[in-house]
């Protein structure tokens, strides 16, 4: 059985409201990690989970400002979350 670490990337769209993590990865296509990088999600970047209900959009706050994304698209950003 596999442990889950602070080093096993997991989606964004799961992390409740309040969370602080690290952008691991972008999961989708060319156009998708153009648009999330221009927007911010880069490799690396701390970012903190504003607001997430479980459906619909989320916001995320990094790079000092206020990004909102569609459940599909917060599902392709991979996050560490370990503390």
């Amino acid at each position: 059985m596999k442990e889950t670490t602070m080093d096993t990337p997991q989606s964004l769209s799961i992390q409740p409201a309040g969370k602080q993590a690290r952008v691991h990865s972008l999961d989708g296509g060319h156009e998708f990690r153009s648009r999330a990088a221009n927007l911010g999600f880069t490799v690396g970047v701390p970012l903190t989970v504003v607001q997430n209900f479980g459906s619909g959009p989320m916001l995320v706050s990094l790079r000092g400002t206020l990004v909102a994304l569609g459940r599909r698209e917060a599902a392709k950003v991979l996050v560490w979350s370990g503390e």
